[in-house]
């Protein structure tokens, strides 16, 4: 259904029950199938919003078209918050799709039950162990991967994996609690399930295939060849932008359908979902909502990454410090406009399109979802955990510029933002946390320098982000610098207005 965002408040004293199984809404569409008769086929590791709007909706396709295998237990490896929000619910929410003034809802009955690793690893370990689940997915963000910014390889002194050794029957980390159901179902004579990483990482099936094997390795050389041998883990490509659901989301559905529903996710449009086509054994037919089959994700993998992610981590540490609290609000000041178009450009002539990928086309989609002022993307929510994002949409496009003896002027005004972001105050002085695992590191090496160039500088030395080879070229130092001190001087929107007009006149 569709309706607009605006929608009236409930009357007073109006009872309002919470989303369930009992209480659906009437004009809203919910599951089509028996949700009684779904069994468990898939774990979650990583039950957020993001899984909520993307995988959870491909997997209701196939139990919408009669497949009931494929039923999702969810898991949070944190916070208890989410298992709140939807087991009073029977696992429903709602995913509300918003693009300009028009929203359609519908109910999303994918999801089982949520599970809270630290309250029971070992129920979490039993459902991965399971019979009927061949899949397991994550959505853990880059740092719940535990790996090496710069080897790739587990850090086995990271006091969460350390501590996961210690206690094998009480595992909290994503790479223990794998291992530990991987090695149930060995012990079990049975098959390992297929293990697919849905994160913004470049090779992400590769990187979580590493973590495993080295913590299995160093725990028991024989289980890490049984899932060498057996085990799949197929890199994959997610896109679709889910911003953070708000109080006031939360109270104009509950104003217009009647129910109260906490669990509700909003989102956009377009969703893409790119799967290499490798697996241990069975999986859902997720083509059935569109999603991609492929041999090498690497290409998709490579030009989201560089194209979407790129610039929305430039425009959200420079957009933020501009005093600008959402995407759209950056990307309607026409400078930030011609920057992503020109920061665009430069990771674009890194790129090799696989068959099918019209990347003129992509852009100019990109450049609409930005605008797409009914989502209310927040530039601080991107801007979190930046030290695990920036190698990989930044960094590494900045170096295949290097090698191809390219400039990269706006790629490192979007590392210089990154940067500035670090200080923990915008330029109207209004100050605010730094959410990231390297925070204290990145805000003490900030305050070492007392001009950009000398803060860029000690910042560059922080090689677990930075890696090896930037910091030693004096292109990139140089460059990296210069757009900080220019940032320093003359704020975000001044210093991207000039660079702009600079490279319009080349």
């Amino acid at each position: 259904m569709t309706s607009p965002i605006g929608w009236p408040k409930k009357p007073i004293g109006y009872e309002v029950m919470r989303l369930s199984d009992t209480h659906l809404p009437q004009g809203l569409e919910g599951p089509a199938y028996d949700r009684r008769a779904v069994r468990v086929g898939q774990v979650h590791l990583g039950v957020g919003a993001f899984h909520r709007a993307h995988q959870a909706v491909y997997t209701e396709a196939c139990l919408t078209a009669g497949d009931l295998r494929w039923g999702i237990v969810g898991a949070s490896l944190r916070s208890p918050q989410v298992a709140e929000q939807l087991n009073p619910q029977d696992g429903l929410f709602t995913c509300l799709v918003r693009e300009g003034a028009e929203s359609r809802a519908s109910i999303i009955g994918a999801l089982q039950k949520i599970l809270v690793a630290p309250q029971n690893p070992t129920a979490l370990v039993e459902a991965m162990a399971a019979p009927d689940v061949h899949i397991v997915t994550l959505t853990i963000t880059e740092k719940g991967y535990h790996l090496d910014p710069a080897t790739g390889a587990l850090q086995m002194q990271d006091k969460a994996i350390a501590a996961d050794f210690a206690r094998p029957d009480a595992p909290a980390t994503a790479p223990g609690l794998l291992v530990a159901a991987l090695a149930a179902r060995k012990a079990r004579g049975m098959s390992p399930f297929t293990a697919l990483s849905c994160d913004n990482l470049p090779d992400n099936g590769g990187r979580l295939k590493q973590a495993v094997l080295d913590f299995a390795r160093a725990q028991d050389p024989a289980l890490a060849d049984w899932i060498e041998r057996y085990g799949a883990f197929p890199a994959s490509m997610v896109d679709r932008i889910v911003p953070a659901t708000t109080s006031d989301d939360l109270a104009q559905f509950e104003a217009r359908f009647g129910v109260q529903d906490l669990g509700l996710v909003k989102t956009e449009p377009f969703s893409q979902w790119v799967i290499e086509d490798q697996f241990a054994g069975e999986r859902p037919q997720w083509e059935l909502a569109g999603a991609q089959f492929t041999d090498d994700v690497a290409p998709w993998e490579m030009a989201k990454l560089r194209l979407l992610n790129g610039a929305h981590s430039a425009l959200a540490y420079l957009g933020n410090l501009a005093g600008y609290q959402t995407v759209d609000q950056t990307m309607a000041n026409p400078a930030f406009e011609r920057f992503v178009d020109r920061l665009q450009d430069e990771a674009q002539s890194t790129l090799t399109p696989p068959p099918g990928l019209n990347l003129a086309a992509y852009r100019s989609d990109l450049k609409q979802r930005f605008k797409n002022a009914a989502l209310m993307h927040k530039t601080y929510q991107i801007a979190m955990d930046g030290s695990q994002k920036l190698p990989q949409r930044l960094l590494a496009t900045i170096e295949a510029r290097i090698s191809r003896g390219q400039d990269f002027a706006c790629l490192a005004l979007g590392v210089a933002g990154w940067m500035r972001w670090q200080a923990g105050v915008d330029e109207q002085d209004r100050p605010f946390e730094v959410q990231d695992p390297l925070a204290a590191k990145t805000r003490a090496l900030y305050h070492m320098g007392q001009t950009g160039f000398e803060k860029a500088a000690s910042l560059c030395s922080l090689e677990a982000v930075l890696g090896p080879k930037l910091p030693s070229d004096p292109r990139f130092v140089d460059a990296v610098g210069a757009a900080l001190d220019a940032l320093l001087k003359h704020g975000a929107c001044a210093t991207v207005e000039a660079l702009v007009q600079k490279e319009a006149a080349r």
